[in-house]
């Protein structure tokens, strides 16, 4: 039976969906600021994030304005494949939340197409010699980044996943898993915590460096980042059943769990040196509660309720103390996520992941465990 407050949560999701999903439309919102949901470009690596948090919604009340949004939102982004240059290996998180969801939902062979032909430029990105998916693009003219590799990669690789499911053929599903082998041989220190950007010799494929990237630095530990390794890692277990993936997921959830504040919900690194400050963010709690409840369902039952009550915590927390329900100046549903602080950008503000994993986190909770991933 599930507790009232998860029912409640999700009363005030749809409530506050119902007004901004008339402002925000078939767009694409990252961040909030002053309370409106900044728009981003089709390109922008969040653009499956509100379509998907509209698909989450729409299984739960059938409203069909919202399907009619989402599925908007995901022909919006048609011109994104045929432009091609703007596609990087975000295109995992862009389609699985549009095109993917889309298909496991309804069944809808044009949104099944889209996803298998991302799912063929995506395993285009792979670098043969040091075994990862190529991150970014350059970001300006004379910039060579054809060697970096991410740790939120992992999350866009149950797109190949699911089209050697749904194809029969193993390519995808091999590049995923290799992918994999190095976020373990690269990413994961030995104390669970786990670096953003690893520079690699695209030539060679050795292994040039760790880079801070949205942490604070190298040697920090990067919260959300640890958060895409639980998910990313619980979900290649799930799909390969290779028990080196389980090891390195429950390392890094045990690394999260033991650094977490006391309201449950961490900070935007957990290791930060005194003077800089300490912003929570939320957006990472929310995608490690959902990585963690996925892993209790995967682990001996012996072990299940160890990342059961984390998830269920980190998610009460984010609804009785970060949720903006009865903020009408607000269109964001949590607040205080931290983007990118090296930078100065989108700091303590919501942000639009965040909303989408913490709503995947309620509707997991529910008992829905068709994951879109």
């Amino acid at each position: 039976m599930t507790e009232q407050w998860v029912d409640d949560a999700l009363k005030m999701v749809q409530m506050k969906l119902e007004k901004t999903s008339k402002r925000i439309g078939a767009n694409f919102p990252h961040a909030s600021v002053g309370g409106i949901y900044q728009l981003e470009p089709p390109h922008w690596w969040t653009a499956g994030f509100w379509p998907g948090l509209l698909w989450l919604v729409y299984r739960e009340t059938k409203d069909e304005s919202l399907r009619q949004l989402a599925e908007q939102c995901e022909e919006k982004l048609d011109k994104v494949i045929t432009d091609y240059y703007r596609l990087d290996h975000d295109m995992g998180f862009m389609w699985t939340l549009t095109s993917v969801a889309n298909y496991k939902t309804n069944g809808t062979e044009q949104s099944k197409r889209r996803a298998l032909l991302v799912a063929n430029l995506l395993a285009g990105r792979f670098n043969a010699k040091g075994n990862f998916i190529r991150a970014w693009n350059p970001w300006h003219e004379d910039e060579d980044n054809s060697g970096w590799a991410i740790i939120d990669c992992v999350m866009n690789l149950p797109l190949l996943f699911w089209a050697s499911e749904v194809t029969g053929d193993p390519r995808f599903e091999i590049i995923a898993e290799k992918h994999g082998d190095t976020v373990l041989d690269h990413f994961i220190r030995k104390d669970g915590s786990v670096h953003h950007i690893i520079r690699f010799d695209a030539k060679t494929g050795e292994k040039i460096e760790a880079i801070g990237g949205q942490g604070y630095g190298p040697d920090s530990a990067w919260s959300r980042g640890a958060a895409w390794a639980i998910y990313g890692l619980a979900l290649l277990y799930r799909n390969t059943k290779s028990e080196r993936f389980l090891q390195a997921a429950k390392s890094v959830s045990h690394f999260f769990i033991a650094n977490l504040p006391e309201d449950d919900v961490p900070h935007w690194d957990f290791r930060l040196p005194d003077h800089i400050t300490c912003f929570r963010d939320t957006s990472a709690g929310a995608i490690a509660a959902c990585g963690l409840l996925l892993l209790a369902d995967l682990v001996a039952p012996t072990e299940k309720n160890t990342y059961k009550k984390a998830g269920i915590n980190i998610l009460r927390s984010l609804y009785e103390n970060y949720g903006a329900w009865y903020d009408e100046t607000e269109e964001g549903l949590i607040l205080s996520g931290t983007s990118h602080y090296p930078e100065g950008k989108n700091i303590d503000v919501p942000l639009i992941y965040g909303d989408y994993y913490f709503v995947e986190g309620l509707t997991m909770l529910k008992g829905n465990r068709q994951l879109f991933w």
